[in-house]
């Protein structure tokens, strides 16, 4: 009976230790985490795929083109010149999607620690877009890697140097025929049209000048000629009777002159002075220009100079000398001979401008900016006031120059 009551306790006992045990917990799964989708720019996104992204223009703000050149000193005429065509050019341009151009027009002296300080500046400006410029092809040379790294396409209307578009720029394109032809050209017209045999060269020793005071020299040797000197002379003195004067002892048929108006004034007023007053001064399209004439007055008679070549008549030609004689009571190629090269080069760039830019969802302008530098490149069979196509390296003229004569006072172009 002991046994069996022990045996009744025992299964209690079991029992109720059994249900003081906790149940083991059964583990919980946790979700496998969930990555937040990283945003991805959409494939066709145009600022994502430019090298260059996109200048954002904001309501309210201007689309800028800039502008390099002379505007102070005595290459004065040629920088106010191109502000003035570049003006007429900005307002004819109109606006895009509601923004309007803006003309940032800035001193680079001409030279070539100008021309980068002014590059420096310009590309500091998101809203600042392309170049018309710079004009002188020492200032050129110095601001085009500026320019090629914040991809900003430039259409100089005068940089001629030769060398310019041979340094593999994608960005760097222009107006005014080039150096080697113009070189050339002069050369020719001296030895055929002329029938000059003995010349001497004279050069202001910076990147334009001296070029093309280079090319006239070997091709008038080329053809037969002799050089009687070819001499550097340091720009912005004001006498050169020294070296004249070692010049005439050569008995030159012609003194040819790489440079610019001021010098080439000095020039002309002092050969008569050291026994060259039966040579003929021959100049380049830098000598050109209303300047030249006022400084020079009497002495210039007979000179010989190179200039662009008058562009056809039209409607869009027309239209600009009204409104150049208009707003500046003088009309254009009088200052220098570039008033055309500016307008063209201001308008192929807005031109360019239209054809890439669009307007975002946040109101904004966006122009991509190697869109934009392929589309200047890309000019072809351009009509304003002159006619243009650029070449796969920013040469987007083949024609030479004209030359032109002073007499009584005024310019004549020669046959």
């Amino acid at each position: 009976m002991k046994v069996k009551y022990f045996v009744v306790f025992l299964l209690v006992f079991v029992l109720a230790l059994s249900a003081c045990t906790p149940e083991a917990e059964t583990p919980v799964e946790e979700p496998p985490a969930v990555e937040e989708p990283v945003a991805e720019e959409p494939a066709d996104d145009p600022c994502a795929q430019d090298a260059w992204g996109c200048a954002v223009i904001q309501p309210g703000q201007t689309i800028k083109i800039g502008m390099s050149s002379p505007m102070t000193g005595p290459y004065a005429d040629f920088g106010i010149d191109a502000q003035n065509s570049g003006l007429i050019g900005v307002a004819d341009a109109g606006d895009v999607e509601g923004f309007a151009f803006e003309l940032v027009a800035e001193d680079d002296e001409g030279g070539a620690e100008g021309g980068a300080a002014v590059a420096n500046k310009l590309v500091a400006d998101q809203t600042f877009v392309a170049l018309a410029g710079p004009l002188f092809s020492g200032a050129t040379a110095a601001a085009m890697p500026i320019y090629e790294a914040a991809g900003i396409p430039m259409m100089s209307p005068s940089a001629t140097a030769g060398f310019l578009t041979q340094e593999g720029s994608q960005v760097f394109n222009r107006l005014p025929f080039v150096d080697p032809i113009q070189g050339a050209a002069a050369a020719e017209f001296m030895f055929n049209t002329l029938g000059v045999r003995n010349i001497a060269v004279l050069h202001d020793g910076e990147d334009y000048g001296r070029g093309l005071a280079t090319i006239v020299r070997d091709e008038f040797t080329e053809l037969g000629g002799t050089v009687t000197a070819f001499e550097g002379i340091t720009p912005g003195e004001a006498d050169y009777t020294p070296i004249l004067s070692t010049i005439a002892t050569q008995s030159p048929e012609v003194v040819y002159f790489g440079g610019y108006n001021q010098e080439g004034a000095v020039i002309t007023n002092q050969m008569k002075a050291v026994g060259l007053e039966d040579a003929v001064f021959f100049g380049c399209d830098g000598t050109w220009g209303a300047d030249y004439l006022s400084q020079t007055g009497d002495n210039a008679e007979g000179s010989i100079h190179a200039n662009t070549r008058a562009p056809e008549e039209s409607e869009t030609k027309a239209a600009f000398d009204e409104a150049y004689l208009a707003a500046y009571g003088v009309g254009p190629v009088v200052l220098s001979p570039f008033s055309y090269n500016s307008y063209d080069a201001v308008t192929i760039l807005t031109n360019a401008v239209k054809a890439v830019a669009f307007l975002g969802e946040d109101g904004n302008l966006y122009i991509p900016r190697g869109a934009l530098v392929a589309e200047v490149r890309g000019t072809t069979g351009y009509v304003g006031i002159g006619s243009y196509s650029c070449d796969a390296i920013g040469e987007c003229n083949t024609e030479g120059p004209a030359f032109e004569t002073v007499v009584n006072g005024e310019w004549v172009v020669l046959d």
